[in-house]
């Protein structure tokens, strides 16, 4: 089938419609994993400010390119669902590169289960719910901080982090 005449760009009127609501969104979504991998930097883990960023914009990113085929283009086979799908595919896949087995303890748990996290709210901020992200990114970083010194002072040798290599200063696993 031949690709029919497609713009090398978009068009001014195009760009009026989506440019506020890509900003907002995608703007939300850095605040978003920005406080969230502000949280995990603060405990040294190695999914931190950068990668959560990230994760939640180009989360919003897919989504919002989803809603832009449909909305921006009257594309009537396109699913924004289905985008969001395979971002969760995909965040699976790198949350379990973070999952670590050392004899009988296990380590990187809550940093796939926040990759996870960070991802649905970059979904939600992409498909234009901004307040709604905001309030799970509160949800998120009071669990990560409240429930995380509670549970080191409740089990410390089962904490997240009983068992940590800290690189970037040459330490042991402690």
């Amino acid at each position: 089938m031949p690709i029919p005449n497609l713009p090398l760009i978009e068009s001014a009127d195009q760009l009026r419609t989506v440019v506020l609501a890509f900003v907002v969104r995608c703007g939300v979504a850095a605040l978003c994993g920005g406080l969230i991998g502000i949280e995990r930097e603060r405990r040294g883990k190695p999914a931190g400010l950068r990668t959560n960023l990230l994760i939640c914009v180009g989360a919003a990113i897919y989504m919002l390119v989803g809603l832009m085929l449909v909305h921006g283009t009257g594309e009537t086979s396109a699913d924004p669902s289905r985008i969001a799908a395979q971002v969760v595919t995909g965040i699976g896949f790198l949350g379990a590169g973070c999952i670590i087995q050392q004899g009988v303890q296990v380590t990187g748990l809550t940093s796939a289960a926040t990759i996870w996290v960070v991802a649905a709210i970059g979904i939600v901020a992409g498909a234009g719910f901004p307040i709604t992200a905001l309030i799970a990114t509160v949800m998120v970083v009071l669990t990560l901080a409240v429930l995380g010194s509670l549970e080191s002072r409740l089990h410390p040798a089962h904490s997240d982090d009983a068992v940590r290599t800290d690189r970037r200063r040459g330490g042991r696993d402690k």
